[in-house]
């Protein structure tokens, strides 16, 4: 890695819930996510709907950051989330159970949908993440979410998706779709070492189709 040119995508940001401001209250509990004040810009038919799956679309919110950097119209997340459901990128298995994301699945719609690069990757280290993000694509990480504040010691590694924006000898920038305003939400910097504390070795990488 260190010899590697940096490189960073001007790229917006998108949190998993409508009030990005908010996300420490939710993610601490002392706010519920059903009492988003932003809730319907979610496209969410009720609070309840909403709050179930706030909590649970770091997918989407990444995906949408996806669509707006390649210049793809962005659907609301929670009509977003139903046709994923549909394509089986997600699977609920109980009143408050889901499994997901189905990294296969997810994939196949993305490019179905939008004519979009979209690649599975269960096996997918540092070097691959710095040499995509370099070829001008961006890269869905499974990072444990603990990473918001860059915990010295997360219980296990995965669960969580962050995207890839930059990357470098130094290290990776991430936007976090449950990041901390002003922390870890836009191109927060994680060194490489650091990283693989809470990164899994696996994501999904998107970028436009090549000609």
């Amino acid at each position: 890695m260190t010899d590697a040119a940096s490189t960073t995508h001007h790229v917006p940001y998108y949190a998993q819930w409508e009030s990005a401001d908010l996300v420490p209250e939710f993610v601490t509990g002392a706010r519920a996510s059903a009492d988003d004040p932003l809730w319907q810009k979610s496209g969410a038919g009720s609070r309840e709907e909403y709050g179930f799956w706030a909590a649970r679309i770091c997918g989407m919110a990444c995906l949408r950051i996806a669509l707006d950097h390649f210049g793809h119209p962005v659907p609301p997340s929670i009509p977003l989330l139903r046709d994923a459901l549909d394509a089986g990128a997600y699977v609920r298995t109980g009143e408050t159970t889901v499994k997901g994301l189905i990294y296969a699945p997810f994939a196949d719609w993305v490019v179905r949908r939008w004519g979009l690069y979209a690649e599975a990757r269960p096996e997918l280290g540092v070097g691959d993440i710095a040499a995509e993000v370099a070829s001008g694509r961006l890269v869905m990480l499974s990072v444990h979410f603990s990473i918001r504040t860059l915990d010295p010691e997360p219980p296990h590694r995965g669960g969580h998706l962050v995207l890839a924006v930059g990357a470098g000898p130094e290290g990776v920038a991430l936007h976090n779709p449950s990041g901390f305003p002003g922390r870890s939400q836009e191109y927060h910097r994680v060194p490489w070492a650091v990283l693989e504390r809470f990164y899994a070795g696996r994501g999904v990488v998107l970028g436009r189709r090549p000609r």
